[in-house]
């Protein structure tokens, strides 16, 4: 008997922790007022700054560096102010630094809370014109417009909140399959991100001037980079390159009419 007493209160402290969860989750649901989205964040526009550069040199450092040619960062730091300045970006909050990083093997732009954006010299020497790199990062300023590294934090906080939940409830078992749940919808909501990202990066693009098209161009590119063993699409937080060069065109159509 003191055995299922024991359970019961298990149970019952396990589904207050998973309401818990949900109910701070959904407490901070607002509207985006760049992209018109439903979120979930929990973080203030200010707190995202902070965070953004207080982690930077140290992104930096893990790469190798700053790429010591000037005149390359000095186009990056051209080609990211055009597409801020002639796009919703500039209406946002945040102040946009972008970093050519020394990394000459890891092809990857990236873009952290705030506006601290990122593209090592692997990627930016594989692009073949100035409409790529605006492409890349169009991409990196659409995921700060768009907010997904704060959001992503508060999707990280719930899904800890539920594992937690449910290994009180349930056991370790229980909580290996909730861990594995977890992991899914994370993946799930990164594949989110990237294609909405793809899509703000085409409108700022267009809005700058340059040839969104081009875009397509560094989705070859990335395909190229990931070879023959790429992760399945349902495994990875990133869509298929086909799947977003399909997009991306829907995108094109969405914005040039």
């Amino acid at each position: 008997m003191r055995g299922r007493g024991g359970l019961k209160i298990r149970l019952i402290i396990g589904a207050g922790i998973v309401l818990f969860s949900l109910f701070k989750y959904y407490a901070n649901r607002g509207t985006n007022p760049y992209t018109g989205k439903k979120q979930s964040i929990a973080l203030t526009t200010e707190e995202e700054i902070a965070i953004g550069l207080q982690s930077a040199p140290k992104m930096a450092q893990q790469h190798g560096g700053l790429y010591p040619d000037q005149a390359a960062q000095d186009m990056v730091d051209r080609v990211g102010n055009k597409l801020v300045d002639n796009s919703i970006a500039r209406e946002t909050p945040y102040k946009y630094d972008f970093h050519l990083l020394r990394d000459p093997k890891t092809i990857n732009a990236f873009a952290l809370p705030g506006g601290q954006i990122f593209i090592t010299y692997a990627l930016f020497s594989k692009l073949e014109n100035e409409d790529q790199l605006a492409g890349v990062l169009g991409h990196e300023i659409g995921h700060v417009v768009g907010r997904h590294s704060a959001e992503r934090i508060a999707k990280q906080g719930l899904t800890q909140g539920i594992i937690s939940g449910v290994l009180v409830g349930g056991g370790d078992g229980t909580g290996q399959m909730a861990a594995m749940i977890g992991n899914v919808i994370n993946m799930k909501y990164g594949r989110g991100d990237e294609l909405e990202s793809d899509d703000l990066g085409v409108k700022f693009m267009i809005e700058a001037g340059y040839h969104p098209e081009e875009m397509i161009g560094v989705m070859k590119i990335l395909k190229a980079a990931a070879g023959p063993n790429r992760v399945p699409e349902m495994q990875s937080t990133h869509p298929d390159p086909e799947n977003r060069i399909q997009k991306i065109k829907e995108a094109i159509q969405k914005y040039r009419q």
